[in-house]
């Protein structure tokens, strides 16, 4: 039997679109809060994943230091960015798809590598948007998910490309059934949202769990050792 020390760690980096929400932000779900209904109990879920970052900023901000002072051997690091990498306005927080994000998500692979830990890289979650044909815009992120296709096959990372799945799996829901998976809320039905609100990027319950989902089953089909703390 295996004793508690000997399973690892699975660190979750990223955006809002994966954070643990706080009770005044609910509904808004992220997916690292359902990840674990996929993995042992035995395995322990470090969510760092926070609201508004880049890898840009994460990393300015200090925050993948911290982590990397917890990484432990045979520890995970699953990283997705790219939401806020590409808002150009904010200097902060921009870094250009082909150069800045490209060097930055690189530099994630080697810190987790540096602590002999295993670097997954996950594509970002498409947004929800439906073009006049009604098909999803295979490019609300630009060309942010094919550099880190780019970036994990260059340094042979593990990639779950959950933006090509998130888009199939949206447009097979069709645009009124995928608003369930977002945070299209009628006014006065939340105390915290009066005004309502309409929001295509960030998940309510049953969205953030979908996409909890995509990332389990492609985990499965992955290379990373991670696959084998899956729940069967």
């Amino acid at each position: 039997m295996k004793k508690e020390t000997d399973y690892p760690t699975l660190f979750v980096v990223g955006d809002s679109t994966a954070a643990v929400k706080e009770d005044h932000e609910k509904p808004m779900t992220g997916w690292g809060e359902y990840i674990h209904n996929f993995l042992l109990e035995e395995v322990n879920i470090s969510n760092h994943a926070i609201n508004g970052r880049s890898t840009k900023s994460f990393i300015d901000e200090g925050r993948l230091d911290v982590i990397e002072a917890e990484l432990k051997p045979g520890d995970f690091l699953l990283i997705q960015f790219g939401h806020n990498d590409q808002k150009r306005e904010d200097p902060k927080r921009y870094a250009a798809y082909d150069k800045a994000y490209k060097e930055n998500l690189a530099y994630f692979v080697e810190v987790a590598r540096k602590r002999d830990a295993y670097p997954i890289l996950l594509t970002s979650v498409t947004r929800r948007v439906f073009l006049e044909n009604y098909k999803i815009d295979p490019q609300s992120l630009g060309e942010y998910p094919k550099s880190v296709r780019d970036v994990a096959k260059k340094l042979e990372v593990p990639l779950l490309d959950v933006h090509q799945s998130s888009v199939a799996n949206f447009q097979q829901m069709g645009k009124e059934e995928s608003k369930e998976c977002f945070l299209h809320l009628d006014k006065n039905r939340y105390s915290n949202y009066p005004d309502g609100l309409i929001d295509d990027t960030h998940f309510s319950e049953k969205g953030a769990e979908l996409v909890a989902n995509l990332v389990a089953e492609q985990l499965k089909e992955s290379i990373s050792p991670l696959r084998k703390y899956l729940i069967d």
